[in-house]
């Protein structure tokens, strides 16, 4: 399933219950997000094809659409309701 069936389904669930999803995120717009390192590639790294960043970093990271590049994990930010 795409981002953007995904992300319909859940504007539908959230209709549900009373809630414009959509509305919510554009309020979000706004508020600044910090992610630390680990968190934006799933503590796998992208400078090896083993995912081991070197200098301690626990290479772990084995999930279905993992960001495999810089460019998909800045990809995976972009929402697609907009």
């Amino acid at each position: 399933m795409n981002a953007e069936r995904a992300f319909a389904l859940a504007r539908e669930q959230y209709a549900e219950l009373g809630v414009d999803a959509a509305a919510a995120l554009t309020a979000l717009q706004g508020v600044a997000v910090s992610l630390h390192c680990w968190q934006g590639d799933d503590v796998g790294g992208f400078e090896s094809a083993a995912g081991l960043t070197g200098g301690g970093i626990q290479a772990t990271g084995n999930y279905p659409g993992k960001a495999r590049t810089p460019d998909e994990l800045r990809a995976d930010l972009t929402l697609p309701w907009r």
